[in-house]
This record gives C-alpha cells, sequence and structure tokens, in this order.
C-alpha cells in the first residue's frame, strides 16, 4: 500500500518557516540583528537546540549570517541585486537617473494604488505617522531628516501594498538611492520653496491613501516623481550653464 505514517512536523521546519516568512514580508530587514538564542526560543516557544538546528538552516540557505561576539543577524541579500560595475554605470550617467525615476513612477504608481485599496488601516496609520514627522522636520533649517524621511515615506506605501516582490526590489533600489548612486536627495531639498512644494505634493499622496482613493494616489505619486524629473533636469542644466560661463569667464579674463 502507498500509505506511509503521519509525523509530526519538526519544531525546528516551523521555526525556519516563520524566520523565512519575516524576511519575505520585509519584518526582518537585512542587517538586523535577531534576539539572543535564549530570548528567541522564549518568544517562539521551541527548546534551544530545535532553534539552534533552524538557525543552522537559515545560515546554510543564506539568510541569516553570524558575526563572531555579536550575534545572528539578517544577510544583506539584496546587496547582490547589482553588479558593483553597473552600480557605477548608473552613478557615471545621467540617463540612469531618469531611467531611474522613470521606473519609480510605474511601480509607485502601482503601489500606491495598491495600498489605497488593500492595504490595512494599520498600514495607512504608519504612512501618516511617517508624513507627520516630515511635517515636524520641515521646520528644521538642515533639510537632512526631511530627506532621510522623504524615503521612508515612499517605503511605507510600498510596504502597504503587500507585494513582497516590489517589496525587494524597491528597497534594493532606495538602499542605492540613500548611497547617492542616482542623485543626493538633499539637493532637492537645499531651496525652501522647493522644500515647500515637495511636502505639498506628499501630503497629497498621504491625503488620498487615507481617503482610499486609488486613482488620486497614483496620479499623486506621478505627479510628485514628474517633478523631481523636471527639477533634477534644471539642476543639471544649471550646472552645465555655469561651467560654459566659467569658460567664457576664464577665456574673457586670459585676453587682458
Amino acid at each position: 500500500m502507498p500509505f506511509q505514517k503521519i509525523e509530526a512536523d519538526k519544531l525546528s521546519n516551523a521555526v525556519v518557516r516563520q524566520i523565512e516568512q519575516l524576511i519575505l514580508r520585509g519584518i526582518l530587514r537585512p542587517g538586523e540583528r535577531l534576539p539572543s538564542e535564549r530570548e528567541l526560543s522564549e518568544k517562539m516557544g521551541v527548546s534551544r537546540p530545535s532553534l539552534r538546528e533552524a538557525v543552522a538552516r537559515l545560515q546554510e540557505n543564506g539568510l541569516l549570517i553570524s558575526r563572531a561576539g555579536a550575534g545572528i543577524f539578517v544577510a544583506d541579500v539584496m546587496g547582490s541585486a547589482f553588479a558593483p560595475a553597473l552600480i557605477r554605470l548608473f552613478s557615471d550617467h545621467d540617463e540612469a537617473v531618469f531611467d531611474y525615476l522613470s521606473f519609480r513612477r510605474d511601480l509607485e504608481g502601482l503601489a500606491a494604488a495598491r495600498a489605497a485599496r488593500v492595504g490595512s488601516d494599520t498600514d495607512l496609520k504608519v504612512v501618516d505617522t511617517v508624513f507627520r514627522k516630515m511635517e515636524a522636520a520641515h521646520s528644521k533649517r538642515n533639510p537632512t531628516d526631511e530627506a532621510r524621511l522623504d524615503a521612508e515615506f515612499h517605503m511605507a506605501i510600498i510596504e502597504a501594498s503587500h507585494n513582497v516582490v516590489m517589496l525587494h526590489m524597491m528597497r534594493s533600489m532606495f538602499d542605492l538611492l540613500r548611497e547617492g548612486v542616482f542623485y543626493n536627495r538633499q539637493v532637492m531639498f537645499k531651496q525652501r520653496t522647493t522644500r515647500d512644494m515637495l511636502l505639498d505634493q506628499h501630503r497629497a499622496i498621504n491625503d488620498a491613501l487615507q481617503a482610499r482613493d486609488p486613482e488620486g494616489a497614483r496620479a499623486a505619486i506621478e505627479a510628485h516623481l514628474d517633478f523631481v524629473g523636471e527639477a533634477l533636469r534644471d539642476d543639471l542644466i544649471a550646472a552645465r550653464n555655469e561651467r560654459i560661463a566659467r569658460q567664457r569667464l576664464e577665456h574673457e579674463t586670459s585676453r587682458d
């Protein structure tokens, strides 16, 4: 007969599945340290040997890494999303900036529409909380905090869309943005008028999400990223014109 005795699933398998899901859903993030073995075994209600077995398997699968004297961490699995040579190409060519913004415009528009439809009330509360922090940071003279919260606001929307493939892909893209591969976000916030306009755009996005208006949320995202693209083009043109003007000035000075 083709039947076999049914065995209870090993506890270590359940631990593996739970940690995998937390990583997949973006709840456990790359570089995040896991609680101590004792604390984690108590939280999950499993024996320490079962936990060790699960952690060992997750390390073999490349999802966790051990650092001597520091503990167990979530592996930076997205760090290999782009080869170093490709990252250098991105940073050296302006056209990559505008392709990046076009890519974000399309995907974030979809994410915002999804978030308005399927995001939970708690998801939307997270988005609203980050926006309120942006409002508070807006009054500061230094734009660093507001620029950082800008990225967090957009990531909160992507998380609220509950698409794990989009989540990990966009998190990787935002990591490159934080590193200044595409452009320096603080450049966008250096002018007070521009900062005011950017805050209004984020408010429009947040208002549409809180109203659960999918098309309004998509349109607000698209309008915001169109503005960012135009602002960056203007900045590049201004920089180019300044270089030309300096060449003219140098030439005129040398003729005296």
